[in-house]
């Protein structure tokens, strides 16, 4: 089991719609595999930090299901975000930002849960992404 840092579309709401249940899948995408392709697993725990510079994690969830798609055409990767419009809660520029990529991760997550916020120590990450496979949480902790 691996710890996940996800950082969330602020201007989309993303930790207010997992908070509210109004949203259970995480979505990212590219023209190319890259993360989190093929590294996160069911079990994993998500980390969520909002990407507007604050730079606290305020919540987590667990990892209930992954789907890591094979290459895709924009028709194949625009039905694959409509088959699952409801528990992806996009904004319509999200939507634009993911429907037609190539390869698309769909994370499913449960038992979402607002915790005390603290910061983390990003220098082991000079490629800032949305994304950081951190292993253990404890050890990026400030």
């Amino acid at each position: 089991m691996k710890d996940h840092i996800v950082y969330l579309d602020t201007k989309a709401k993303e930790f207010e719609k997992l908070k509210n249940k109004e949203k259970s899948i995480i979505i990212r995408g590219a023209a190319g595999r890259k993360l989190p392709y093929g590294i996160v697993y069911e079990g994993d725990t998500l980390y969520f930090i909002n990407n507007n510079g604050e730079g606290l994690i305020k919540g987590k969830a667990t990892v209930k299901s992954v789907f890591n798609s094979e290459k895709m055409t924009p028709e194949q990767s625009t039905k694959l975000v409509d088959d699952n419009k409801e528990k992806l809660n996009l904004s319509d520029k999200q939507y634009s930002k993911w429907a037609g990529k190539r390869y698309l991760v769909l994370i499913e997550v449960g038992n979402f849960e607002e915790i005390t916020p603290f910061e983390i120590d990003k220098s082991k990450y000079s490629n800032m992404d949305d994304w950081l496979p951190v292993e253990d949480i404890d050890s990026v902790k400030i």
